[in-house]
């Protein structure tokens, strides 16, 4: 029995991971808490890199790439250029396009639900961090992910998906979305 369990548990692993895996040309709607500010946008998976819009409370832009990224805050006609794995935002970027990620996660099988899980320690600032990402059993869809980062807490709620998405080739650019235009 033990085996058995075990063994189902591989394959709905292998199921999952090859879901996230397959999001290319992939948008949803989030909505995302921090236990201080709700935030509201879309999120945008490319071949290669991740695109966030945050629309309100205020309309930010980040792309990021495995190790570079853009900010851009159009109230305030700001850029800047980082490193993911500097800041919170490097698990976007992980949980998408970095197939490896899990690898060592644990599955967590509910009614209707599956939760992938992932702890460990982030190597470029020592933080401990926790993933949780959340999947509807039947059909299998993505819900929700919290990360928990040291002593931040974030969790996004993701609907209105998009498995067919049409990007124009500079939509995931790393530059400025004014200079686009």
């Amino acid at each position: 029995i033990l085996s058995y369990k075990a063994e189902s548990n591989t394959n709905i692993k292998i199921k999952v991971l090859d879901y996230l895996d397959s999001m290319q040309y992939f948008s949803a709607s989030f909505i995302q808490n921090d236990n201080e500010t709700l935030s509201e946008g879309k999120i945008y998976i490319g071949e290669k890199r991740v695109r966030a819009e945050y629309l309100s409370p205020s309309k930010i832009l980040i792309v990021l790439d495995e190790d570079k990224a853009m900010y851009y805050n159009y109230e305030l006609e700001e850029d800047e250029f980082f490193n993911p794995k500097n800041t919170n935002a490097w698990f976007f970027y992980d949980i998408f396009r970095n197939p490896f990620f899990f690898e060592d996660g644990k599955i967590i099988l509910k009614k209707n639900e599956i939760i992938l899980e992932k702890s460990g320690i982030n190597t470029d600032d020592d933080g401990e961090y926790t993933i949780k990402v959340y999947f509807e059993n039947t059909p299998l869809i993505l819900r929700k992910i919290e990360v928990s980062i040291s002593d931040g807490f974030l969790e996004i709620s993701i609907f209105n998906h998009n498995y067919n998405e049409d990007f124009d080739e500079s939509f995931f650019k790393l530059i400025n979305p004014k200079l686009l235009n």
